[in-house]
């Protein structure tokens, strides 16, 4: 059986192809102005990947915050519910999923099944996804590809009190004027983020494995953040972006 998924993101639009549960061709778009467009574009593009054309799809399930808006499906589920099915399919031992993509971040509980037990969102501005990291990166005037890396040689664990993106850029801006690192400023911006995310996980419950997924799972400085708060180590899929999409897939597939 081929299904497809689609994850309609804030910002970037995934399309995952399956065949029998594999995942075989995956491709990703910017959502930009016309996000029904750009998933046109990204499910061809994936389709392509797969080399197979749209009559042999069988079923289409969207996902994401514009999932209402999603061409070619047929049904669409929670972030949530897609998330948790594409990690424990993956990761059968995992207990717990902590989606952070770049509008949003997430906590979840889930059955060895992939059943959300519990959640719970970030509601705190955009202090807890990925668009503070580029609001950060811009103030310290640093490539936003570089900022996780230059955590990671800070030598000094400052707090950053700010809850908004807002006031965190005009915090950073103080710290640079009192001379402090940029390595440490990057680090605290990271600490920052994965405290709210942490705080997200202890209310649901956490428990291993914990999985990481979402665009800001490849910002190594996040993850060496993220496991030190948590204070255990955290495992991210090779395509983290691509889990609630193939997710999505899968849900199709079991429809």
């Amino acid at each position: 059986m081929i299904t497809a998924g689609i994850d309609m993101g804030a910002k970037t639009i995934k399309v995952v192809v399956v065949r029998d549960g594999a995942m075989v061709g995956k491709a990703i778009m910017v959502a930009g102005f016309d996000s029904r467009e750009a998933a046109e574009q990204a499910y061809a593009a994936a389709l392509d990947d797969a080399g197979i054309t749209k009559d042999e799809v069988e079923y289409v399930v969207a996902t994401g915050a514009g999932r209402s808006h999603a061409p070619h499906s047929k049904r669409d589920i929670s972030d949530v519910a897609s998330g948790a099915q594409g990690v424990v399919t993956l990761y059968p031992a995992a207990r717990t999923v902590i989606d952070v993509g770049a509008e949003e971040g997430r906590a979840i509980r889930c059955t060895a099944e992939g059943k959300v037990l519990d959640f719970a969102l970030n509601e705190k501005c955009a202090a807890g996804a990925g668009a503070f990291t580029e609001a950060m990166s811009r103030a310290l005037e640093v490539d936003i590809q570089a900022l996780g890396p230059m955590s990671l040689n800070s030598e000094n664990a400052i707090p950053m009190n700010a809850q908004c993106a807002v006031f965190a850029e005009s915090e950073v801006v103080s710290l640079l004027h009192a001379k402090t690192p940029k390595e440490d400023i990057a680090r605290a911006v990271h600490d920052a983020i994965a405290s709210r995310i942490v705080s997200l996980a202890r209310k649901v419950g956490f428990e291993p494995d914990v999985v990481l997924i979402g665009g800001v799972a490849h910002n190594v400085g996040f993850v060496d953040s993220l496991e030190r708060a948590l204070e255990c180590k955290v495992i991210v899929p090779d395509d983290p972006e691509y889990i609630g999409a193939y997710g999505a897939a899968l849900a199709a597939a079991a429809r």
